[in-house]
């Protein structure tokens, strides 16, 4: 399905046959919706499961690239939340998809990029959450990384996404799951090599500014915070201290790199489901 939320054309796969509480997924950067396949369906018969495309990747629209010239008081248009494209433009894409769908509240799960979003989204709309699974993710972008998440944007407009996409796969699967599901890792890789550059790019600049480490103490809702033990990019310290910053979060280790919920997905899957079943 696809509806324009906020300027965007959005791709959406809303199932609401079940009755249930809504069970809303988010993509990490570089992927789409199919990432979530798998779980959908486990989850699909006592929930109403929404997945969608972020803009900028898969079959949602990229959107124009924000004005970065700098205003008569030397302030950039590039930080934070201000961007037109930022984490908190994302999470306002999602509260309108929640609204084109007739979803008034969602237990919420992201994965890496997913994850910021998720956060953002908690804390601008904390009404709408029932509860977060943060996956593989980070409350901010410390000043010595924002260079790289520039360098990548750049290489993504310059060589596309095909040129990334070796590193990308070597960082979110380890070496033993590479060997043993080759067939798994081609099918993450495909996507990424469709998302769209400018998509990729944009996304990068908004994680790049994402810092919502002052506010993570406001959040009142359950959170399960899973991280990779081998994750290289968002090493598991990074997300435990995400998850220490939220009131009374739970915080697992599975045995994978960069997307656990994929690497270990009947793990993952168990952990999800008595997390949900916890809170009825």
């Amino acid at each position: 399905m696809q509806v324009t939320v906020n300027g965007i054309e959005t791709h959406y796969v809303h199932d609401d046959r079940s009755g249930g509480p809504a069970l809303a997924f988010i993509h990490q950067l570089g992927g789409d919706l199919s990432i979530w396949d798998t779980l959908a369906g486990h989850f699909r018969h006592r929930h109403n499961v929404l997945r969608y495309d972020v803009r900028g990747h898969g079959r949602s629209s990229v959107a124009e690239s924000p004005n970065r010239q700098n205003d008569e008081s030397g302030r950039n248009d590039e930080s934070g939340g201000n961007d037109e494209n930022g984490v908190a433009r994302m999470a306002a894409d999602l509260a309108a998809l929640f609204d084109a769908a007739g979803i008034e509240r969602a237990h919420l799960v992201g994965m890496s990029m997913g994850g910021m979003i998720a956060q953002q989204f908690a804390l601008d709309h904390p009404r709408r959450v029932l509860t977060l699974t943060l996956c593989d993710t980070a409350s901010h972008t410390p000043p010595e990384a924002r260079e790289s998440w520039d360098e990548r944007a750049a290489a993504a407009r310059r060589d596309g996404l095909a040129a990334l996409a070796d590193a990308a796969m070597a960082r979110w699967f380890s070496a033993e799951f590479r060997r043993a599901q080759p067939h798994a890792v081609q099918r993450v890789r495909d996507v990424f090599v469709r998302t769209p550059a400018e998509g990729y790019a944009l996304a990068c600049e908004a994680l790049r500014d994402f810092d919502a480490r002052e506010r993570l103490a406001q959040l009142r809702v359950p959170t399960l915070a899973i991280a990779g033990r081998h994750d290289t990019g968002t090493p598991s310290a990074v997300t435990q201290a995400m998850a220490e910053s939220i009131p009374g979060s739970h915080f697992v280790v599975l045995d994978a790199a960069h997307l656990a919920p994929i690497e270990e997905s009947h793990r993952f899957t168990a952990l999800l489901e008595t997390f949900l079943k916890q809170q009825h």
